[in-house]
């Protein structure tokens, strides 16, 4: 079967949890109003079931053949990518003095889940492009705006981020890459990169490397890291291309998943260095590439979501074609839709990737607040706010899409296990969210120690108290469904209030006891709001006489009773679990 974007899902929670509604009605979403968002996102979503969804299985198959330096993308590919960027799609977010459109983060968050959930291994390329363009945006002198920005905001040209390296995976305090100063105010890059997405490949003209780097006498640490750009061809005055930089793919890794994106280890300056440019500061490279890097958090986040719901949508088909067993009450062989068990699974599946959805389009539409309201101080609290649900989305929806493809193999019995149904690609490709981009363990980290202390923990507060008001909301509907869904997000508002009190005390009194139980924390948080999010969601379609209401409420029922309710058994792990976790280190260490 092939992908259709799920319109209604979509655009309900860009409505209620990424507050378009509220937006438009202020004024600062005023270029959404007026059915300019559903619009796009039905152009969107077109295009994604046209073009890029059939290319999925074809990318699977076919991989990325590297052959003396060169990378030979999927057949398919360079067209479909030429016409992606011609239609202006990597443009959503861009600087119009750039070319860019200039529209809210929202908006291409929504495009973000619909190009991945047709094709992730495709549109890990212009994620990162649009990442890199956020940066150099940020960051760069004029002369690099200038030379680099149209040509990226156009497509034309595709970015990548250049962080790892074979000694410095997470921890970046011991990068190695060398960039020398040259006479001209450059600089020579010498070093080496791993598990550079898209580093080289052959859909565009030009590739711009954007490459953490050591000048010589820095200081030691993430403090002496420096940013560059590193174009894999110099670029003229006229803006023409010249030479070839000395910087090349030296080879690719063969993955589980996303296969068709290229994943490659990078060499700079076989030949005496390639040329890099200075992005921001000297010394302050890390500060520059986070605002990449907490693009792409979110935008691995939404590939979480996405790859959730393509195996959903494929799960579903599966179960109300597949005909096994004899259901309750049935005279012959049902479609496994019939049995009780699976109705569980695909509500599951279905629940976790609304409330993973929720989580991420709240984080974009803090994001565009922090951007676009006018008050000063209300811009400081909404991006308090993205910073806090940040890990919480990149992590908790990188793990449901793990969990959901899962799931959607399971559906699919012993065919799911068969390359040729699909199943099995979508499991693969999911797993890989949960590492990149920082892995799942370091954003719960962030989340604790960094996130949580926020102006004193008023953050946290304030988010909690919203997320009491919406049960309290629910709970004073008169309909039993709603009772019992208000009811039960407030014991997990109840869990989740006083294990965030227990860890921001902990974090100063022991801070290892804090670490121990920054995982389950973290979930804890993602389960108590995301269930806020599908149950103001049904408010939401109740309030409108939605046709799909009873859907609505049903699964901010489901997610409530199955997901939320476990916050009392995840707070427990927190502030008690941590003793067993700590002196279990010396056994484990061997």
């Amino acid at each position: 079967m092939t992908y259709r974007a799920p319109l209604d899902d979509i655009l309900l929670a860009m409505r209620h949890a990424g507050a378009l509604d509220s937006g438009v009605a202020a004024g600062f979403y005023a270029d959404l109003g007026d059915g300019a968002a559903e619009a796009i996102v039905e152009e969107a979503g077109k295009f994604a079931s046209d073009r890029l969804a059939p290319l999925n299985r074809v990318g699977d198959k076919h991989g990325t053949p590297f052959k003396d330096g060169v990378i030979t993308t999927p057949p398919g590919w360079k067209e479909a990518y030429t016409d992606w960027a011609a239609a202006g799609w990597g443009s959503i977010v861009a600087d119009p003095d750039h070319g860019g459109q200039g529209l809210p983060i929202l908006l291409n968050a929504a495009c973000t889940e619909i190009w991945n959930a047709a094709n992730m291994a495709f549109a890990l390329n212009p994620l990162l492009t649009v990442g890199a363009i956020e940066a150099l945006s940020a960051h760069g002198s004029e002369a690099l705006k200038t030379t680099y920005l149209d040509k990226m905001v156009s497509g034309v040209w595709t970015g990548t981020m250049n962080l790892t390296e074979p000694s410095a995976g997470s921890d970046l305090s011991v990068v190695r890459t060398k960039a020398e100063r040259a006479e001209d105010g450059t600089f020579r890059i010498t070093g080496q990169k791993i598990f550079i997405t898209y580093g080289e490949h052959d859909l565009t003209e030009n590739i711009i490397h954007l490459v953490l780097a050591r000048i010589p006498g820095a200081p030691e640490g993430t403090r002496g890291i420096s940013l560059f750009l590193v174009p894999k061809f110099l670029v003229n005055a006229d803006g023409s291309l010249g030479a070839r930089n000395d910087a090349r793919c030296h080879s690719i890794e063969h993955k589980m998943g996303i296969i068709a994106s290229p994943t490659c280890t990078m060499v700079f300056g076989d030949n005496g260095g390639a040329v890099g440019y200075l992005v921001g500061q000297e010394n302050r490279g890390l500060n520059c590439m986070f605002t990449m890097m907490n693009n792409a958090r979110l935008g691995v986040g939404l590939q979480g979501v996405a790859i959730a719901d393509r195996a959903y949508q494929q799960a579903l088909w599966f179960a109300q074609e597949r005909k096994q067993g004899k259901a309750a009450g049935a005279s012959g062989p049902s479609t496994i839709i019939h049995h009780p068990d699976v109705r569980r699974m695909l509500l599951d599946m279905r629940t976790k990737t609304a409330a993973a959805r929720s989580l991420c389009y709240a984080t974009a539409g803090a994001l565009d607040r922090a951007h676009r309201l006018d008050d000063a101080a209300a811009r400081k609290a909404a991006s308090d706010e993205a910073g806090l649900l940040t890990p919480v989305a990149k992590a908790f929806s990188t793990d449901i899409g793990i969990e959901v493809a899962s799931t959607g193999v399971q559906i699919h019995g012993g065919m799911g296990f068969v390359e040729e149904t699909g199943a099995a690609q979508h499991l693969r490709d999911a797993r890989i969210c949960a590492i990149y981009e920082g892995t799942n363990g370091i954003q719960a980290i962030d989340l604790v120690t960094r996130k949580l202390p926020l102006n004193g923990g008023e953050t946290v507060r304030t988010a909690i108290a919203d997320y009491r008001a919406t049960a309290e909301q629910a709970r004073a509907i008169n309909d039993p469904s709603f009772e019992r869904i208000g009811r039960i997000l407030g014991e997990a508002i109840d869990s989740l209030e006083r294990a965030t009190e227990y860890m921001l005390k902990t974090l100063v009194s022991a801070p290892n006891d804090a670490l121990a139980g920054a995982t389950p924390y973290l979930r804890l948080y993602a389960v108590a709001a995301g269930g806020c999010y599908l149950a103001g969601q049904a408010m939401l379609a109740r309030g409108e006489e939605a046709a799909d209401t009873a859907r609505r409420i049903a699964d901010a029922r489901y997610f409530a009773e199955n997901h939320s309710a476990t916050a009392g058994g995840l707070e427990l792990s927190i502030v008690e679990g941590a003793g067993v976790v700590v002196e279990a280190y010396a056994e484990l260490a061997g």
